[in-house]
């Protein structure tokens, strides 16, 4: 069992009901996962930050063991508006009005979306291999869009991707995964198998392509809304040095257009950080959030 030391429990935000995981003692650190994975993503990392931290593991919604709600036309179900005022309502229920929060992949979007929509709430933030969404499509090109085919592929209307990896959904899985890491035997068996066990169902596949629906419609509008505004919460972006994102974009220089105060750096591996590093993840969140 991947993280006995954290205990289980399920809270309903009035929305939906969040799978939620708690260890530790100290400061509220929030850790949000990415696709197409769960909060199972920083088992290598939470038991270390737990030493210091409350440490709160979330599945999204969505994803993992959360509430799969039933989609709306304009994908605001799934839109990163809706995913961060569920976090917020768990750390609410948890007591605590301010936190601060690490986040991977697409749930550095929904930390995005939270530092804006929930200012007084977030205190320090961290991202982990991303670009914000708005500049992310913005600065897309060809190279972008062969690397990040998915980026398209999952957004495309319903049932076309859904029925597509529906059709092999741990190979899709597997060859995702494989494909991003770049640390060989980093991503374990146990933790792919946890991410199979709430990928490969219908439910599951719908959920996380209207993750992609939401971000390539929805969110670009709230983003848009909100241009003429900077995060004013410190944060710290790291990503692989051998990841895509990197040598696509100048990440630092795009966080900087949309917070005051952004540091960030290059650490080994790829797509996975968590996973792929995770005593370089582990010492950078620990100076950063114990300022």
């Amino acid at each position: 069992m991947l993280l006995p030391e954290f205990d289980h429990r399920q809270i309903d935000t009035g929305e939906v009901a969040i799978h939620t995981r708690v260890a530790g003692s100290g400061p509220p650190l929030l850790l949000l996962h990415g696709y197409p994975q769960t909060h199972v993503c920083w088992h290598k990392v939470a038991p270390a930050l737990a030493k210091h931290f409350t440490v709160v593991l979330t599945d999204l919604r969505g994803y993992g063991d959360s509430s799969k709600p039933d989609a709306s036309s304009d994908h605001s179900t799934y839109c990163k508006r809706s995913m961060a005022r569920d976090q917020v309502a768990v750390m609410k229920a948890l007591g605590f009005d301010t936190f601060q929060v690490a986040a991977h992949d697409r749930g550095g979007r929904v930390a995005h979306r939270m530092a804006l929509d929930f200012p007084d709430a977030v205190e320090r933030w961290a991202v982990l291999d991303i670009a914000p969404t708005l500049a992310t499509f913005e600065h897309a090109d060809q190279r972008f869009a062969r690397v990040s085919y998915h980026w398209f592929f999952l957004s495309q209307p319903y049932d076309l991707p859904e029925r597509l990896i529906g059709a092999d959904p741990e190979f899709f899985l597997r060859w995702t995964i494989n494909s991003w890491a770049k640390v060989p035997g980093s991503m374990e068996e146990k933790a792919i198998e946890e991410y199979l066990r709430c990928f490969c169902t219908t439910e599951g596949i719908h959920a996380s392509c209207e993750d992609y629906r939401a971000a390539a419609n929805i969110d670009l509008e709230h983003d848009r809304a909100d241009l003429d505004r900077k995060v004013a919460a410190p944060l710290l972006a790291l990503w692989g040095a051998q990841a895509r994102i990197g040598k696509l974009f100048s990440v630092l220089g795009l966080w900087r257009e949309r917070v005051v105060d952004a540091q960030g750096h290059t650490l080994p591996g790829g797509h996975f950080l968590p996973e792929e590093c995770p005593n370089e993840v582990i010492k950078e969140l620990l100076e950063f959030f114990r300022r």
